[in-house]
């Protein structure tokens, strides 16, 4: 493992277990959410968000990059030897990404580039405008878009490890050889 992808749906812990690997590992971590978005949640342009990710990769021999955006995922692959797929069940999805917008709305956590998480988080149905209705729409989507990509001959050179809980995650990290 010397250049790893972190997947999964919105909430299941991905920028958790990557920061965990980065330290175990000691290998530098670029969180995609802090390259797209930028102040006041403005996207980052697609070309841009593609050369800050390709520049990244580049000057680095062993990497992991947190998250799934369409827009660089298969660059991302392409370049990959192990993917870590974050597969929780959808209720245990929902009630962490639940629990996760709560803590920042009341902490006022800062996130990437000066943003906040919002009230309407919790109360919008709309998934582009609540990372909780995004959550619950794009779970199903995700499991899929995984599970097919495992076997798409396109990325036979990836090893694919699918955990579905944070003890199950846990474990897989202290497994790790140092």
């Amino acid at each position: 493992m010397e250049r790893i992808s972190v997947v999964g749906n919105t909430g299941s812990g991905k920028t958790t277990l990557a920061r965990q690997l980065s330290e175990r590992l000691g290998f530098p971590l670029l969180e995609l959410d802090s390259v797209m978005h930028q102040a006041d949640w403005t996207p980052l342009a697609e070309d841009d968000f593609r050369q800050r990710i390709a520049t990244f990769m580049e000057a680095n021999s062993y990497w992991i990059i947190d998250g799934n955006y369409s827009q660089v995922l298969d660059t991302v692959w392409s370049k990959a030897d192990t993917v870590v797929w974050l597969d929780p069940p959808r209720l245990l999805n929902m009630s962490a990404v639940i629990g996760r917008t709560l803590v920042r709305l009341f902490t006022r956590r800062t996130l990437w580039n000066g943003n906040h998480e919002s009230w309407s988080n919790l109360f919008r149905f709309d998934p582009q405008k609540s990372v909780v209705a995004w959550s619950w729409r794009c779970h199903g989507e995700r499991r899929s878009q995984f599970q097919k990509a495992m076997g798409d001959p396109r990325w036979k050179h990836l090893v694919f490890i699918q955990l579905s809980d944070r003890k199950e995650s846990s474990h897989w990290l202290e497994m790790l050889p140092l």
